[in-house]
């Protein structure tokens, strides 16, 4: 009765577009999941498949924490303080050295950030 509960708990999440629920569990229940793939809605399946891929190539999704030190980098670069920026990258160098940085800075700090040299040029 569980995993029927399951399956129909993420089938209304993905339709209602909550995704970060339906995702969370997945993520909790991936196993029973896989099993009964079949059940799923097709945009279930296709969440499910995204998930499996990403947890087998080892991607690690950001903390809290170092979400909001990408969000403090993106304003500081916004309003182009490069001091407060410096200050900021000071003691978050791992941090910026993850694949995923790249893809929760905005534009104005890709630029500011390779031009110190924090970050890889691409």
């Amino acid at each position: 009765m569980y995993v029927e509960q399951l399956i129909e708990t993420v089938n209304a999440k993905v339709e209602e577009l909550d995704l970060v629920t339906a995702r969370k569990l997945m993520e909790d229940n991936i196993d029973y999941l896989k099993k009964n793939e079949r059940k799923l809605k097709k945009n279930g399946r296709e969440l499910l498949k995204f998930i499996t891929d990403s947890i087998e190539s080892g991607y690690q999704h950001p903390t809290r924490h170092e979400l909001a030190i990408y969000n403090s980098i993106n304003s500081y670069a916004s309003k182009f303080d490069v001091r407060g920026l410096k200050l900021l990258i000071q003691g978050n160098e791992q941090t910026l050295l993850k694949k995923a940085a790249r893809s929760y800075l905005n534009g104005d700090a890709k630029v500011l950030l390779e031009g110190l040299g924090a970050i890889s040029k691409e």
